[in-house]
Formats: C-alpha cells, sequence, structure tokens
C-alpha cells in the first residue's frame, strides 16, 4: 500500500491548506468551501497519475489527433456532509465519474464522552472492477472512511482504491493501511497531524469542517 503526503512538496496546495486552518479565514465560509474545492480538484490530477491510459483518436476541423485518456470507470464515493465540496472539486477534474454518497456521522452515547459511526444512509451505482476514490476531507479516526468502504461493497467490489482526505491524524492513516486492501489501495492526504485530541479531533487540525462549510448543527 503506497501512502501520499502531498504536503511533503512544495506546491500551491499547501497555502490552500494553510487558509482551511486559519482561524480568521475560517470566518469566511465561501472561502472555506472554495479553498475544499480546489485541494480536491488539484488532489484529483494528482491521482490522475495513477491511472491506466488508454490511447483515443480524435478528428479535429484539420486532422486527427492521438491523445492518451484514462480508461477505467471512476466512481467517486464521499461521505456526507462535510465532503461536499471536497466532491464538487474531484467531479469538476473526472467530470465523467460516477457518484456515491454515504450518510456517516458520529452517534454519542449519553455522557458525550464516547461515540460510535453510525451509517444512515447510501446512494451508489455498482461499483465492481471500477477504480473508486473515497473521499472525506478530515480523517479523524479512520473508522467512517472503513464503515463506508464495507457499505459500498454492497454494490460490488472496485479495481483499485484511492483513499483522499485534507487533513488525516497518524493514527486514521495508520488504521486504513491496516483495514484497507493492500495491494490495490493508494492513500492521499494533503497534510498528516500528529495526533487526536480526547474527543477524536485532529490536533493542530482546523475543527469541524461540515459546520466551517455548512453552519452549525444541533
Amino acid at each position: 500500500m503506497e501512502i501520499i503526503n502531498l504536503s511533503e512538496q512544495n506546491t500551491i496546495l499547501n497555502k490552500f491548506v494553510s487558509e482551511l486552518r486559519d482561524i480568521e479565514i475560517q470566518k469566511d465560509s465561501m472561502r472555506f468551501r472554495r479553498n475544499v474545492s480546489r485541494i480536491g480538484e488539484i488532489m484529483a490530477y494528482e491521482i490522475s497519475k495513477k491511472l491506466n491510459y488508454e490511447l483515443l483518436e480524435t478528428q479535429t476541423p484539420l486532422g486527427k489527433s492521438s491523445t492518451y485518456v484514462p480508461a477505467d470507470p471512476i466512481v467517486i464515493g464521499t461521505i456526507l456532509r462535510a465532503g461536499l465540496g471536497f466532491h464538487h472539486g474531484f467531479l469538476e477534474c473526472f467530470d465523467k465519474a460516477e457518484n456515491a454518497f454515504v450518510s456517516a456521522y458520529r452517534k454519542y452515547r449519553e455522557n458525550q464522552d464516547s461515540f460510535h459511526v453510525h451509517i444512515e444512509y447510501i446512494a451508489s451505482p455498482r461499483i465492481e472492477n471500477k477504480v473508486l476514490i473515497l473521499t472525506d476531507p478530515m480523517l479523524a479516526t479512520g473508522g467512517s472512511m472503513d464503515l463506508s468502504y464495507q457499505a459500498l461493497l454492497t454494490k460490488g467490489t472496485p479495481k483499485y482504491i484511492h483513499v483522499a482526505t485534507i487533513i488525516a491524524s497518524q493514527q486514521a492513516i495508520d488504521y486504513c493501511a491496516k483495514n484497507f486492501p493492500q495491494d490495490k489501495t493508494t492513500i492521499w492526504a494533503a497534510a498528516i497531524d500528529p495526533e487526536l485530541n480526547s474527543h477524536a479531533y485532529i490536533v493542530p487540525g482546523l475543527g469541524d469542517a461540515g459546520d466551517l462549510a455548512y453552519g452549525e448543527k444541533e
């Protein structure tokens, strides 16, 4: 399994991640959503380098042109709700991809000190023998990503899996590396942070991505 931390490269991606973390810039929810989408587009481009390609011949007004284009069908699978803007960025790049959505959220127990991940809803095409790109902007424990993947397996077995996140904890990276298929998974992160706090939020992280993008929830 390959784990790719894009923050190890000096690119414009790091600027957008830095703005997502900034408590002053976070006050502008439109800017926050746009940066999430931008990062999705950049990560989709990076993932495109790992796809299989085939030769396509195109008729122009003056002749014929041959170009290599992605050969495998792609399904972009996203965890709601924080992942919506991230999903949009990927779809801007992979504009012919099919789309899957999973509602996975933390369901806190009565004492509010612990939770389990609850899957409430799934909408997906068949993913059999397709490239599945699983996206979630924040990968804290890895539990939501794993359960979402297990839910999507009811729609078939993908040919290859790309797990894509903006900020992950090292714990979540280790968890996904252990629980996803070793021979056909690549994990992509725009940044990997060292730890989780007592409430399982990434530190330093950026806070609650869903609330910052779409407003606080009850």
